[in-house]
Formats: structure tokens, sequence, C-alpha cells
């Protein structure tokens, strides 16, 4: 070893001897490492790179949360929109059905309610009575308006019981109905007639100005009808034509000329009342007509139903005249030639 380079030998100048480290070099050389001019940063390389790389994945993260929250942001704007529409259609929805709920139930108890019917059928049944006679009166009284009942319990009970006549009627006659009942034809005809009949009469009489209301007209065309059930509950019975025309003469007429005189004294003007009191004479007289004929078998069908079909007809038969009888007659004749 060189002089100066023992191992116990002194370090240069304001320097340690840990400074500096001697190690030996081959070939005979050495190389001398310093350790003050080393980076001290060196070994810490890989904890920067990870450093750098968590900050940028926390920077990616962060933005993406903004995104993310932008998004929702945008998204619950919509949903706001969307639910106040919602919220509105529904408060809409609601509104018009409680409207729609007040509106029926108030519909339905206007007409459901009985004491709106009540004036109608609040009558005696001596009052009853009284117009059922009084209906078959003709009254000539032109210069004031004759009274007319405003209540329907007569006329619908009339309209019932005609109902139950003329399906009496259709029974004892065999009639046949192809399409419905005998009750619902009975019920039709009769409801159809007093309802049908009322609003054209009612009708006529607007154009007529004649001073009856819907509810009058409907009494008097009803009340009208108690000529009907008397004559086709007799003729219904008793089969003779001739009894049915006398009965249509007499009871269907008087009925028929007491509405036409309380028509009468409702109109004003010569013309108006011959077109009303005309149309509602025509058709309540063939009314009565067509519930005869349509719904009754005549007298010899009705006859032959209860006698049989095989019935011979009448025939003359010649007979043997004793000879005692001929010769009383003989001597009776030549005593009143004596006599003359």
């Amino acid at each position: 070893v060189g002089p100066g380079r023992g191992g116990g030998g002194a370090a240069g100048p304001g320097r340690a001897g840990a400074d500096t480290v001697s190690t030996p070099a081959q070939g005979g050389g050495s190389a001398v490492i310093d350790m003050e001019n080393m980076d001290d940063t060196s070994g810490s390389s890989f904890e920067d790179m990870g450093e750098m790389h968590q900050r940028m994945k926390e920077e990616e993260e962060e933005e993406a949360e903004g995104e993310a929250g932008a998004g929702e942001e945008e998204d619950g704007e919509f949903l706001g929109m969307k639910g106040l529409r919602g919220q509105l259609g529904r408060q809409v929805a609601d509104q018009m059905w409680q409207v729609g709920k007040r509106q029926a139930s108030k519909a339905f108890s206007l007409y459901a309610n009985i004491d709106i019917l009540r004036p109608y059928f609040d009558v005696e049944p001596v009052q009853v009575r009284a117009r059922l006679l009084e209906s078959m009166i003709p009254v000539k009284m032109i210069n004031f308006p004759q009274k007319i009942a405003g209540e329907l319990y007569g006329p619908l009970m009339l309209v019932f019981t005609l109902v139950a006549i003329l399906l009496h009627g259709m029974k004892t006659s065999d009639t046949i109905i192809r399409e419905g009942t005998l009750m619902g034809t009975a019920i039709g005809t009769c409801f159809g007639y007093w309802l049908g009949v009322s609003s054209f009469m009612y009708f006529l009489a607007y154009l007529c100005n004649a001073q009856i209301t819907m509810v009058q007209m409907l009494s008097l065309l009803g009340y009208g009808l108690f000529g009907h059930c008397i004559t086709l509950f007799v003729t219904y019975n008793i089969h003779f034509h001739s009894l049915f025309y006398i009965f249509w003469l007499v009871v269907g007429g008087l009925s028929t000329l007491r509405m036409v005189a309380v028509l009468v004294s409702r109109t004003v003007g010569h013309t108006q009342r011959l077109i009303l009191c005309g149309t509602i004479a025509a058709l309540h007289m063939l009314f009565l007509l067509y519930l005869h004929f349509a719904y009754h078998k005549v007298v010899e069908g009705i006859l032959d139903t209860l006698e049989g079909p095989n019935m011979p007809p009448f025939q003359r038969v010649a007979r043997d005249v004793p000879v005692v009888s001929s010769a009383v007659l003989n001597t009776t004749a030549k005593a009143i030639a004596l006599t003359l």
C-alpha cells in the first residue's frame, strides 16, 4: 500500500472519515463513492410515481363525480317537471271526477226523490170516483176553460185496468204472439197509446195555442179510457157485435165528447178547435175498435171452437105432419069461410 493510504490514515481536510467509502478495485485500482453528491430523491422515485398516479386517479374520480352530479341535477330537473305535470294531471282528473259525481248525484236525487211525484198521486179515492163519473158526462161550457185534474193516480190505474182487460180478452180468444208475450203486448199497447197520443196531442195543442199542460193532457186522456174499459169488459164476456157497437157509440162516444168539450173550452179559433177535437175524437174511437177486433175473435169463430169444428151446417129437414092436425086445419078453414 502506498504512503498515506493506510487503514488508519487521516481523511481530507474538513471531512469526516465516514463521508467517503473506499472499495478495492479489481486489477489493483480503487473506487471512491461520494455519498454527498448522490441524489437523495433517487430512492423515492417509485413512491412519487405512485403518489402522482393516486392524485390523477382522485382527480378523475372527482371529475366523474362532478359530471354525475350535473347529470343527476339535470335528471332531477326533468323528473321534477314530469312529476309536476303528472301532479297537475291528477288534480285536474280528480276535480273533473268530483264535478261529475256531484252532477250525477244531483240528477239521481232529483229524479229519485219521491216528493217530486207526490203531488201527482196525492188524491183521495172519493175524488177518483167523482172524476170517473165526470169523465162520462160532457159539459157544454165554451166561454171559460173547464177544470182538468192535475193528478196521475186515476189515469195510471185505468191504464193498468185496461191492460188486465185486454190480457183477459187475448187469453179467451186464443191470441198467439209470435214475438214477445201477451203481457208485454198488452202493456206496450195500452201505455204506448196513453203516452204516445198524449204527447202528440200536447204538441198539436201547442200548435193550436190551446191552454193545456202535459200533465193535464195525460190526466184527460187517462180518464177518457174509462169508457174503453167498460166497453171491452162487457163485450169480451158477452160476444155480440151489435152490443159492442152500441157500447162503442154510447159509452165510448160519451168519454170522447167529454174530452172534446174540455179541449174546445181551452182553444181559441174555430179552425184550431176543429183540428184538435177532430184528431182526438178519431184517435180515441178508432183505438177502441182496434182493441176489439185485433185481440178478439168474432162470434162465429168462438162458437165454432165451443161447439166443435165438425158441426154440420144448418139445413131444413122435412117432417111428416100428422093426419089429425090436417083434418083440424081443414075444418077450421071451412068454418071461417062459411062465416065470411
